[in-house]
């Protein structure tokens, strides 16, 4: 009786355990410094140049679906930089196309699903998460067309209200550092040269401020990080420890009979499958390759596509957390589209390999 009560809870909180380990220090903490800057700093115009509901489609998608090839490192790290972004007044499309493509397109997580599962499910989730984000994003903003309308005319109501701009070598340098921090603090090498590599670069941060921003820009950069970070941390801490409960009663193996192949019906489960489980960055590959049996041909490469293409963009633990920045209705509009696009991709990608 009691391994019945303790095991479960035993597992959500090794889950948890893990997922602090892992992404709190190197990943998180950068993740929210930079939304937290991005909401203190960037200068709304700079925003809206890019990601702004008025700006040609053509540049803000295209924007939205690269850069994260930069910023996200982890589907978590995400998070944090897509509620800056939005709540700074970026149109919900380019927004949402950045939050699908941002840990799907992750460098490494690419190049490991490569190496792994083979180059072309590697360039297959590549191209896939890139022209799919645009198609997310542009579904969204049609559906959502009130949110444009309302931070355009918000955008026209404040816009004579900003302060001057930084020079924009400060903010590119500034910003660079504290990307920069974010890529080494995620990155594989030695711990030694890491905290060397940030220690350094968060002096230079540090020099920065003191010299070119006020006392008061510095404590808005703080509230703001701060704002964000009581936000989000606490729903992914909660979120994270049930994923790891469920997993105690239900765990991937439990699917595997029903991946084999490339229908549809096997390419929603997987992303279905996706939406729910929290994978971070880089372990969907095993996990695809090892537990689901795709390195052993027991997962279709349809369903093993479908599944790489939602599991970064969403999660049990995300969707609480995209609940609390976007509401109920925008939250489930966005999972449905995710699953369905992924599962559509899946299929396709999946009977071409036959």
């Amino acid at each position: 009786m009691g391994n019945i009560v303790y095991d479960p809870l035993i597992s959500g909180l090794n889950n948890l355990l893990e997922y602090l380990s892992q992404h709190t220090l190197t990943c998180l903490i950068p993740a929210f410094f930079i939304a937290g800057a991005i909401a203190a700093f960037v200068k709304k115009d700079a925003i809206l140049r890019y990601f702004g509901p008025d700006v040609k489609k053509r540049v803000s998608y295209t924007v939205a679906a690269v850069s994260g090839t930069v910023l996200a490192v982890c589907s978590c790290t995400i998070l944090p930089l897509f509620a800056g972004i939005y709540k700074k007044g970026s149109g919900i499309g380019p927004a949402t196309a950045f939050l699908y493509s941002g840990p799907a397109i992750n460098i490494l997580a690419i190049v490991y699903t490569a190496q792994v599962l083979g180059y072309d499910l590697g360039i297959a989730r590549a191209i896939s998460a890139i022209s799919l984000s645009m198609v997310v994003g542009i579904l969204m903003a049609l559906i959502f067309k009130e949110h444009d309308k309302k931070v355009v005319n918000a955008s026209m109501n404040h816009i004579n209200n900003e302060e001057p701009e930084k020079p924009r070598f400060i903010m590119l340098v500034f910003f660079s550092l504290l990307v920069a921090i974010l890529l080494v603090g995620a990155s594989k090498i030695g711990w030694a040269a890491k905290f060397s590599a940030i220690y350094l670069m968060t002096v230079a941060v540090s020099l920065i401020l003191i010299y070119h921003f006020s006392r008061d820009e510095v404590t808005e950069w703080g509230y703001e990080t701060w704002d964000l970070t009581k936000k989000i941390f606490p729903l992914l801490i909660a979120g994270t420890f049930i994923v790891g409960v469920i997993a105690y009663y239900m765990p991937p193996e439990t699917f595997r009979p029903y991946l084999g192949g490339n229908s549809l019906v096997s390419n929603f489960i997987a992303a279905i499958i996706g939406a729910i489980l929290y994978m971070p960055t880089l372990l969907e590959v095993p996990i695809i390759g090892t537990t689901f049996g795709y390195t052993s041909g027991v997962m279709g490469s349809g369903p093993a596509l479908s599944l790489l293409l939602a599991g970064p963009a969403v999660s049990l633990p995300n969707m609480a957390v995209l609940y609390r920045i976007m509401g109920g209705k925008k939250t489930f509009a966005y999972i449905t589209i995710v699953v369905a696009v992924s599962t559509m991709a899946g299929f396709i990608y999946g009977n071409l390999m036959l």
